[in-house]
C-alpha cells in the first residue's frame, strides 16, 4: 500500500495552505492553532495559538483545552513536525486536524 504525504492520512482532515490560513488570520477569524516547534523557534517568530513541542505532545495532550472534534492547525517550520503532531492527536481522539502545508515557511514566503 502506497502512502500519499501530500495529505493527511484521513480525509476528513485536509492540509491547510499558507494562504487559506493568513486569509483566515486576517480575518481575526478564532483558530485553534498548535505550534509543535522548540520554545526558542516560537519565542524568535510565531502567528500565535499554543506552543508544544511535537516531543513533549504526547505528555501533554491534557494542556489542550479544545474539544477533540474542533478544527486544530497544526503548524511548524516546514511542515514534517507538524504533521507527526497530526498523526499523535489522531490516535488520540482529534477528528479535525489539518496540517499547515509548507509550514511557516510558506507563510514567509507569501508575506516577502
Amino acid at each position: 500500500m502506497s502512502h500519499n504525504l501530500s495529505n493527511s492520512p484521513n480525509s476528513n482532515n485536509p492540509d491547510i495552505k499558507a494562504i487559506e490560513l493568513l486569509e483566515r488570520l486576517d480575518n481575526s477569524e478564532a483558530l485553534h492553532i498548535l505550534d509543535v516547534r522548540e520554545p526558542i523557534e516560537f519565542y524568535t517568530h510565531n502567528i500565535g495559538g499554543l506552543n508544544i513541542p511535537v516531543g513533549h505532545l504526547l505528555n501533554r495532550l491534557e494542556d489542550l483545552e479544545w474539544d477533540p472534534a474542533d478544527e486544530i492547525i497544526l503548524i511548524c517550520k516546514a511542515g514534517i513536525r507538524s504533521r507527526t503532531a497530526q498523526s499523535i492527536l489522531q490516535q488520540n481522539g482529534y477528528t479535525h486536524t489539518r496540517n499547515l502545508t509548507g509550514g511557516l515557511t510558506a507563510i514567509q514566503r507569501l508575506k516577502s
